[in-house]
């Protein structure tokens, strides 16, 4: 076994006999092991096996233990006999080859076991409120790539760890993975820790938004992110206009981002918070021709910008967010090439800005005139020019108007992701009058220097 492995094995009284057993399995194949716990455990000294007492409480062990671990990799191993270590392998590969930053088992037991069907139960509570794709989240045998685990600030005493962890992993966009593991039998998880998941659960889906409250606007932005079928529309009208060396300005957690990369020989992902672009490094880690740049519109290296050979600029919801659009958009028009295109989604109608537009940073929605004359102002002409998403003006206008809210409701959000494949079909047989949002297509010309 890779001596850049380090085992954490928390323990209480009862189950300080499998964790000894553990350790002496692991210990010769040259894994650290850390046993952290309740009590006293009867390991006889090895070199490689480190245990932390008089830890009550499995997020107390959990967070005592990555002080001390030393490997590239930390496996989480549940002290129950239902697991076995031959799983720890394949848990371990995606990490090794990069792919992924954190790798929970699925485990695969027939049956209709207590333990596994609330297991199940606080899985799918789990994917509500992460978004997250994981069969099986909660799983007691788990694989990290260390660097990213000690990243996240566990604030957990008890068995809430566990749903914390996979919360926060997903709120920094860390790539995570599954692989099936074999158990024995059903896991043994008291009720009392089963209920401790679940208002640790149910407080991040209710009251805290990017897992400790660091940012405002992330609520909506990671929201929006979790608006799968709605962001594979956007993502489709995106695609049809793109070259292929493209350069995304505000990326924001890389919702945008995600679905046009696909093929690109570049994309320079442009975002100016450094919030955000932590988040894109997770989340396009091992793809070298994503290229998350952290600056400011006005800052940035425009002659470096300018050397890369891009064709394309892309803007999804973010020309809003700039003071002065119309200098942006110059800039934009000095660094393309004849031909070269600006692809822009902007929030549409200013009757409908309200405290949703100000939490996450707008200062304007425009009209059809407002934007068409900012791009052909600036050395651009309109190819395309269009309204898009009248269904979406109800909601917006209860939630940021009447309501006052600062985010889109979750449910809500969901629900309209389920209509957003029907809308796109209806919206590109039928040419709107009107929507909450408005798409631009603009080729260079030869006006503005």
């Amino acid at each position: 076994m890779n001596p850049s492995l380090s085992f954490v094995i928390p323990y209480t009284a009862a189950s300080a006999p499998v964790a000894s057993r553990f350790a002496h399995e692991l210990a010769p194949r040259g894994a650290e092991v850390i046993l952290a716990g309740e009590g006293p455990i009867q390991v006889p000294p090895m070199p490689n096996v480190h245990v932390l007492p008089g830890l009550p409480g499995r997020g107390a062990a959990i967070r005592a233990a990555l002080g001390r671990v030393t490997g590239e990799i930390t496996v989480l191993q549940d002290a129950d006999t239902a697991y076995t270590l031959e799983a720890c392998e394949a848990l371990c590969r995606p990490i090794r080859e990069d792919t992924a930053d954190a790798v929970f088992g699925s485990r695969q037991f027939q049956g209709l076991a207590p333990e596994l069907l609330a297991d199940k139960a606080l899985g799918r509570v789990t994917r509500f409120v992460t978004d997250v794709s994981l069969r099986d989240p909660l799983c007691g045998q788990r694989a990290f790539r260390t660097e990213a685990l000690k990243s996240v600030s566990l604030t957990s005493d008890d068995d809430a760890v566990d749903a914390e962890i996979v919360v926060k992993l997903a709120a920094q966009l860390f790539r995570l993975a599954e692989v099936p593991v074999e158990v024995d039998t059903a896991p043994h998880r008291p009720l009392a820790s089963q209920l401790a998941r679940l208002r640790t659960l149910m407080r991040y889906a209710t009251v805290q938004n990017d897992a400790d409250n660091q940012h405002e606007g992330y609520t909506t932005l990671e929201r929006m992110d979790g608006a799968s079928n709605y962001n594979a529309w956007l993502g489709q009208r995106f695609r049809e206009y793109l070259g292929r060396r493209v350069l995304e300005i505000g990326a924001g957690i890389g919702t945008i981002t995600e679905k046009i990369e696909p093929g690109l020989e570049l994309l320079i992902a442009l975002e100016v918070d450094r919030f955000y672009v932590d988040r894109l490094k997770n989340k396009f880690r091992g793809k070298p021709h994503v290229r998350p740049y952290l600056s400011d519109v006005a800052l940035a290296d425009w002659e470096a910008l300018k050397a890369e050979r891009l064709d394309t600029i892309v803007l999804s919801n973010v020309l809003e967010h700039i003071p002065d659009d119309a200098s942006a958009v110059r800039r934009f028009r000095q660094i393309l090439p004849p031909g070269g295109r600006v692809v822009v989604l902007v929030p549409a109608l200013p009757p409908l800005f309200g405290t949703i537009d100000e939490a996450v940073g707008h200062y304007r929605r425009y009209t059809m005139a407002s934007l068409r004359q900012v791009l052909e102002g600036n050395g651009f002409e309109v190819e395309k020019l269009e309204w898009m998403n009248l269904v979406g003006i109800p909601g917006w206008f209860m939630n940021s108007r009447v309501m006052r809210r600062r985010s889109v409701p979750k449910l809500q959000l969901k629900v309209y992701d389920r209509l957003a494949p029907l809308l796109a079909k209806a919206e590109s047989r039928v040419k709107l009058p009107v929507g909450m949002s408005l798409f631009a297509v603009a080729r260079v010309t030869g006006g503005v220097e």
